[in-house]
């Protein structure tokens, strides 16, 4: 038994300043009150408790070509399989892997990382090979594997019922490039598998102009729009929503992740996060590719807040943004299956973090000025 004492801790869903003791037994929250002090004291004085994050997109196998492919387009980055991202996973040997994946799994622990959910290329082999490379690592990697049968005008649709089936007995679901390289009947045979099993179906959508002109050309769609209809849980980026992309979010049962670090880095657009918001959808937000981006939270929701209030022109609070690496992600109505986020309440299990309080907004002092020195308690 311990208590986590004399702290600001940001409580329950709606991340609510408080100066509470909470007592933790067994890594279950028992008890949050100003008076409870038993067991183990750990002193929070001048200090934010806080949830640890979910990184809700990664590709971590690409720590092995940090920074590289500056200048050149998105297609010729990372569109499978001739991307130069591509063609240095093919290359690379599994120790190689394994050593860069471990790597940033425990950069992103120590950033107070408890989730990260990851795209895992290289088959049924790069998903085994993510889930052995994190089982000495305090972190729980949600991986979502793809498979080089889903590519292609005219696939083999056995061969995509097989590689499907393979990956769900071990993955946590499909994470797909996107609508460029797959057919929509791909996309719903994936959708509809996952969901039999009550696993996680994903896709980019919208991450370029240049793929939604071609979608409404090709198929008179937007990318988010086949998304949807397809039953897809998350779809990832839609950086450039066209028609009723936004709407039809809210209408749907696809949650979205947002990355706007890549996006930048990527010059493909900027998500209008002020209108997502205010049609009251829950984004969950990723650092995405380790080649383009640290697996930084801090740096990529101090980036969101400030750049997404320059493109509005408008107010964002920064309860919103905290919460889309926070408790966004612990709503039921966030389509996430086998998620499990805790938060902190009573009755959670203990998933948080200590960090330096540097300014009087506890809020803003994580987004905007917390380095990894300054966390001084990580729960297991």
């Amino acid at each position: 038994m311990k208590t986590i004492a004399n702290g600001i801790i940001l409580k329950g869903l709606d991340l609510t300043p408080s100066r509470e003791n909470i007592l933790i037994d067994d890594g279950e929250i028992i008890e949050i009150s100003k008076d409870v002090m038993e067991g183990e004291i750990i002193d929070a004085e001048n200090k934010i408790v806080a949830p640890k994050f979910l990184n809700a997109h990664t590709h971590i196998g690409d720590t092995i070509i940090k920074d590289e492919g500056d200048g050149l387009s998105i297609g010729e980055i990372v569109r499978p399989p001739n991307g130069i991202k591509h063609l240095a996973l093919e290359a690379a040997s599994d120790e190689t892997l394994r050593s860069a994946m471990k790597e940033s799994m425990w950069q992103m622990y120590n950033l107070g990382i408890s989730h990260f959910m990851d795209y895992r290329e290289g088959g049924l082999h790069g998903v085994k090979l993510l889930r052995k490379a994190s089982e000495d690592i305090p972190i729980k990697p949600i991986i979502l594997g793809r498979d080089g049968s889903f590519y292609g005008e005219d696939p083999n649709m056995h061969e995509v019922k097989v590689a499907v089936r393979k990956l769900l007995k071990h993955a946590d679901g499909i994470g797909l490039s996107g609508f460029g390289e797959i057919e929509t009947e791909v996309a719903e045979l994936i959708c509809r598998k996952c969901a039999e099993a009550g696993k996680i179906s994903s896709i980019h959508v919208a991450e370029s102009e240049g793929v939604q002109f071609d979608s409404l050309e090709k198929c008179g769609k937007t990318e988010p729009q086949r998304a949807y209809e397809a039953g897809f849980n998350q779809i990832v980026h839609m950086a450039n929503p066209k028609n009723d992309d936004i709407e039809n979010l809210a209408l749907s049962k696809s949650s979205l992740t947002i990355c706007p670090r890549s996006n930048g880095a990527l010059n493909v657009g900027i998500n209008p996060l002020k209108e997502i918001l205010d049609k009251g959808e829950k984004p969950l937000i990723g650092t995405d590719n380790i080649m383009l981006n640290s697996p930084n939270m801090f740096r990529e929701l101090e980036f969101t807040l400030k750049i997404m209030k320059a493109y509005s022109r408008s107010y964002i609070s920064p309860k919103d943004i905290l919460k889309l690496a926070t408790t966004n992600a612990c709503h039921d109505d966030v389509n996430i299956p086998g998620l499990d986020k805790a938060y902190i309440e009573v009755g959670q299990k203990e998933e948080l973090f200590i960090a330096n309080c540097k300014s009087n907004n506890p809020i803003l002092s994580l987004i905007n000025r917390t380095e990894i020195d300054d966390i001084v308690y990580i729960s297991k």
